[in-house]
């Protein structure tokens, strides 16, 4: 299979997804986002809000604005204070939105788990009895690899972060970002899969690296959707559902095709 078409299996998986979802009464799995949504619109803000507010006195409390005694020290200051205000108001949204994706993914953990299986199930009969034990694994599996590729995604971002400040090569370090966040986001969605198969971490990774473009088509929207100001993180967290899903349909499709394909060179 080339890259285009498992690029092209990848991206159109998510409209069977969003078919499926709705053909098999699965819909009701939307609930935890709603309630993760209520939960982080309620407290989240309130507490970077705090946090803002805390660093925004120590920061005060450095420069020691009391000390200051020249001529228009007083408007100044009252100038510095918002500035600081703004700019810690942006880099917390950002920060948050760098961070917001994989936490989405730490707090989906249980419900992707039974929705990657589902699908599964449905799909090709598969038959996993329901364990509670099983399920603390695949939680625990799926946080196990949201933080592992937080951390490489982090080492990215900060590699790109001094690639873009490198006349022309600075333009293509959004893109490369977005590939690379699709590629981690895409993983944590088919890894479900490949953990059902029994597969160790190390296993996974191999199996990501061979199949680089359906990792990146699955994790695409996603990403995408995550860029959306403001709104993106509360979007995010119904569209896992949907990634869940596809990432599913997506090998459910890949392995069909490489069957036939072996069966007739066979």
């Amino acid at each position: 299979m080339n890259l285009f078409s498992n690029l092209i299996i990848a991206l159109s998986s998510y409209g069977s997804a969003i078919e499926f979802v709705f053909k098999n009464n699965m819909k009701r799995y939307f609930l935890w986002p709603v309630v993760l949504n209520i939960l982080f619109f309620t407290t989240g803000f309130h507490f970077l809000g705090e946090l803002s507010d805390d660093v925004l006195i120590w920061m005060e409390a450095l420069i020691n604005f009391e000390s200051w005694e020249f001529w228009g020290s007083d408007f100044l200051a009252s100038m510095v204070r918002i500035f600081l205000w703004i700019v810690l108001k942006i880099l917390i949204f950002l920060v948050l939105a760098f961070l917001g994706g994989h936490v989405v993914l730490i707090l989906m953990s249980p419900v992707l788990a039974i929705v990657s299986e589902r699908t599964e199930r449905i799909l090709e009969g598969s038959d996993y009895p329901f364990t509670f034990k099983q399920l603390l694994i695949d939680i625990a599996r799926g946080i196990r690899i949201s933080i592992r590729n937080f951390a490489f995604e982090l080492l990215f971002i900060v590699l790109l972060f001094g690639l873009s400040f490198v006349p022309l090569l600075g333009f293509g370090a959004s893109p490369i970002l977005i590939i690379v966040s699709a590629y981690y986001y895409g993983f944590s969605f088919i890894d479900y899969n490949l953990e059902r198969k029994k597969f160790s971490v190390s296993e996974s990774v191999n199996y990501m690296k061979k199949n680089r473009e359906i990792v990146i088509g699955n994790g695409l929207l996603f990403t995408l959707i995550l860029a959306i100001p403001f709104i993106g993180i509360a979007l995010s967290s119904f569209v896992a559902i949907i990634s869940a899903v596809a990432a599913t349909i997506t090998l459910h499709k890949k392995n069909q095709k490489e069957r036939v394909n072996s069966s007739l060179t066979a």
